[in-house]
């Protein structure tokens, strides 16, 4: 079906509003990986300040208690696990890759395992996938959601310990690797193994004087592991965020770019259209010009020849 100057003309109001949606979302997705990032960079010290707690708590030989350590058989021990992705589209193979990383990652881990998904779309591909899912989060959309969906997660964390025999708890999230790439990464919280637990307890003391802890030695540590958790979990979703919106930054740059050559294409076509109506039109006034020229000469030269 052969174009119109008129078909042409909706085509490119409809791509010149679907150009001004993408730099919207383009614009929007710019402005919040950096509140993420932020929020990342703010949660450093706080994590130090988390982490320089454990070990002294470990120094002084706190006992971890039973929550911290797997108990019976590992084929037996519960393994949850929570995968961050998003709740909307237009993110490229964001969902793609952490999934796939963490089905990848899960097949090796041993026990009754249980996911959690955050985001709608990655569900569906653990979904996919056969992974048992164990319940759905929606991704937050501002700094001030995360703290919410952190405190759910370990809500039902808590309450799953509480009735099996815990195993390990795992997180799988996309990390930011540059202004526009990621890259998928795992963490095991749980159990906090002798391999952590060494590692922090070499951790240096920023000063010559040791702190002391003040009390019970095994409800400080409890504490300071809750906000570990807290903390780690935070930092996961925000990262997670982070790399959503750098996703779709990348996305909606290659959809500009898409939109600009269609617009290119477009116009030019509408021109080249407008164009040869234009010299139609020109064709059919010169020739009616000749014609009615013609009619005028075609009398005058017979009575020229009838006067001879």
């Amino acid at each position: 079906m052969s174009e119109t100057t008129a078909s042409l003309r909706r085509k490119i109001g409809s791509a010149g509003d679907l150009q001004s949606v993408v730099r919207s979302m383009k614009a929007l997705a710019a402005s919040s990986i950096g509140q993420y990032e932020q929020s990342v960079r703010a949660l450093a010290d706080y994590y130090r300040t988390v982490e320089l707690g454990l070990s002294i708590c470990l120094r002084q030989g706190a006992p971890t208690g039973p929550t911290t350590e797997a108990r019976g058989r590992p084929d037996e021990a519960l393994v949850g696990a929570v995968v961050f992705g998003s709740d909307q589209g237009l993110v490229g193979q964001f969902n793609d890759v952490v999934a796939d990383f963490a089905v990848k990652n899960l097949a090796a881990v041993p026990g009754r395992l249980q996911v959690w998904a955050v985001g709608e779309r990655v569900h569906a591909r653990l979904l996919d996938a056969g992974l048992p899912l164990a319940g759905l989060y929606a991704v937050p959309n501002s700094v001030k959601a995360i703290t919410p969906l952190v405190g759910q997660i370990l809500l039902e964390s808590e309450a799953r310990e509480g009735k099996n025999t815990v195993g390990a708890l795992h997180l799988y999230y996309n990390r930011p690797s540059s202004a526009a790439f990621y890259a998928p990464v795992g963490q095991q919280l749980l159990p906090l193994d002798e391999a952590w637990r060494g590692k922090l307890a070499e951790l240096p003391w920023p000063t010559g004087n040791l702190p002391e802890v003040m009390g019970g030695g095994s409800a400080t540590l409890r504490a300071h592991i809750r906000e570990y958790l807290f903390v780690s979990l935070y930092r996961a979703c925000a990262e997670s965020l982070a790399s959503e919106n750098a996703s779709r930054l990348a996305a909606m740059q290659r959809a500009e770019k898409n939109i600009d050559d269609l617009l290119e294409d477009l116009n030019g076509a509408f021109h080249r259209l407008r164009q040869s109506g234009i010299d139609e039109e020109l064709f059919d006034v010169i020739s009616g010009f000749e014609a009615l020229s013609s009619r005028r000469r075609g009398p005058a030269s017979h009575e020229t020849r009838n006067a001879d």
